[in-house]
């Protein structure tokens, strides 16, 4: 109970003002404005109950398409890093606040490569994505939330339905597992 008591999303008095502002927004839940946005992404907060106690939830809500293209490149970049040892040590000095640059015929090859792996990944139907709403009990403020849902686009009336229907514990999920077709504009061959 001591680390709830540290953790700002617990607070009453900031429970009251995050209600406020969501009241005052006529929704269910208020954006984050820190972060950017798609029609695939969105980051916001909504007041619920978990465990009988009150709680702000911090959320990212995003398509499984979004998931999906994330989790490939993932995947490829990993790979390219085993392909390409000089990439891993520019990474890992970038990952250390290190300069991150990467000689121009080297920064080639890797975007080749990854392109290339990409496509085979997704020929192979290497990476699979299915719907799901994790908590995270430990998270620095309030309890995190991420979903992720076999939608097009993210609408506001979808995030204060996701909302209502979480708070209802009324979340019905599809359990099976999807692959889509990369956007080719994210990569040039």
């Amino acid at each position: 109970m001591m680390k709830e008591s540290k953790n700002k999303g617990y607070d009453l008095k900031t429970i009251e003002e995050y209600k406020t502002k969501i009241q005052a927004s006529g929704t269910r839940y208020i954006l984050d404005e820190t972060d950017e946005y798609t029609d695939e992404y969105v980051h916001f907060y909504f007041v619920g109950k978990h465990e009988g106690v009150e709680v702000i939830f911090d959320c990212v809500l995003y398509t499984l398409r979004f998931q999906h293209e994330s989790e490939l490149f993932e995947v490829a970049e990993q790979k390219a890093l085993e392909h390409f040892p000089e990439y891993q040590e520019i990474k890992a000095n970038a990952e250390e606040g290190g300069e991150v640059s990467l000689p121009d015929e080297l920064e080639e090859k890797i975007g080749i490569y990854i392109a290339e792996t990409l496509v085979e990944l997704e020929e192979e139907g290497e990476v699979k994505v299915k719907e799901h709403v994790d908590l995270d009990t430990t998270h620095e403020f309030g309890i995190g939330v991420d979903a992720g849902l076999n939608i097009e686009r993210i609408m506001p009336e979808l995030i204060a339905s996701f909302v209502s229907d979480f708070n209802a514990d009324a979340l019905h999920l599809d359990e099976s597992l999807y692959s889509f077709q990369i956007n080719r504009d994210d990569f040039e061959l």
